[in-house]
């Protein structure tokens, strides 16, 4: 069967990751192969340290989008794939990547990935995680602090430069391409019950064999 690709857009901080963990958790881990659109980001080898912390990883054309594409069609054809692996610290990719096996359920997470015509047409269910402006800022500067190594001055400092205006300029107007809205994300039990529920029928109902 082909498989089924999901994709789990929001803001920074929404509580996408806590969606996907969910549907993990709903489906079994042997079912699901998941794929972040935060891999993705371009090489910057030839810029400074520096110069690298002062670009704009929240506009589309930070990510290297082309290539999430082209992976989600080998998954979709039974192919696997080797993942980049991005590096939060340096801000850039490492030199080695990670395999992503084709399985029956796809998801792809990521802030932007509704925003994008071509990604947008590859998933079967698109899902937006509607969660309030100040608790995804919140999220996003404990995460940072304690993970990427971060300052607090230059998470806000971001946060205000570009996260924000990124958000208002392509994140949020996105969300009308959804199928499904969560507010609150993983939180909200009663709509990932029913997105988890939605999958397995689909998952249940499709045949075992290509005709």
């Amino acid at each position: 069967m082909r498989p089924i690709i999901i994709g789990v857009a929001g803001g920074s901080g929404s509580g996408k990751t806590t969606v996907v963990r969910r549907i993990i958790e709903g489906l079994g881990p042997d079912q699901v192969t998941v794929i972040h659109h935060d891999s993705y980001y371009r090489r910057h080898a030839d810029l400074s340290p520096e110069d690298r912390q002062k670009l704009n990883y929240d506009h589309p054309d930070a990510l290297e989008t082309s290539l999430l594409i082209h992976h989600l069609e080998e998954l979709r054809a039974g192919r696997p794939v080797e993942i980049p692996v991005y590096d939060f610290t340096r801000h850039d990719r490492l030199a080695e990547t990670e395999t992503a096996p084709p399985r029956k359920v796809i998801i792809v997470d990521g802030i932007l990935i509704l925003w994008d015509p071509a990604l947008r047409s590859l998933l079967d269910i698109k899902v937006f995680v509607d969660t309030d402006a100040d608790i995804r800022f919140i999220r996003r500067l404990t995460r940072d602090v304690a993970e990427r190594g971060r300052s607090v001055d230059s998470v806000i400092r971001q946060y205000t430069e570009t996260v924000r205006p990124m958000h208002l300029e392509f994140v949020e107007p996105s969300k009308r391409y959804a199928d499904l809205i969560i507010p609150e994300g993983g939180h909200n039990s009663v709509a990932v019950d029913m997105l988890i529920a939605k999958i397995d029928s689909i998952l249940r109902s499709a045949p075992t064999t290509a005709g």
